[in-house]
Order: structure tokens, then sequence, then C-alpha cells
């Protein structure tokens, strides 16, 4: 994540799904944003599709 431009957003997720990130971020040595960031990406990349453009901004 270092040099994008980043935005604060609030999602509720299950209680054991947030202490398993957290877990994971704390043994992985990442930080909650990248970690989910990353899975994110991940998941968005998967299927190959690219519905929005990576540069679209939102307001």
């Amino acid at each position: 994540m270092p040099g994008e431009e980043v935005k604060q957003f609030n999602v509720y997720l299950p209680i054991e799904l947030i202490k398993r990130v957290k877990y994971r971020a704390l043994e992985t040595g990442t930080s909650l944003s990248a970690l989910t960031a990353d899975a994110l990406r991940s998941y968005l990349d998967a299927d190959g599709r690219d519905e929005h453009a990576s540069t679209e901004k939102e307001s």
C-alpha cells in the first residue's frame, strides 16, 4: 500500500473472522490494512473481471 492514496472504509464482520484476521496479521508482521487490501485484491482478481478501473475515484 505504500504510495497509494488510502481512505478509511468501515465494514461489519463476524467476530471470529476479525479474530482470525488479527491473528494472521500478527503472525505475518503485516498491518490489518495491508492484509485486508491484499485479500480483497486477490479475491477481485481471481475471476479475471475488471468491471471498474483501479484508477476510478470514489467520492
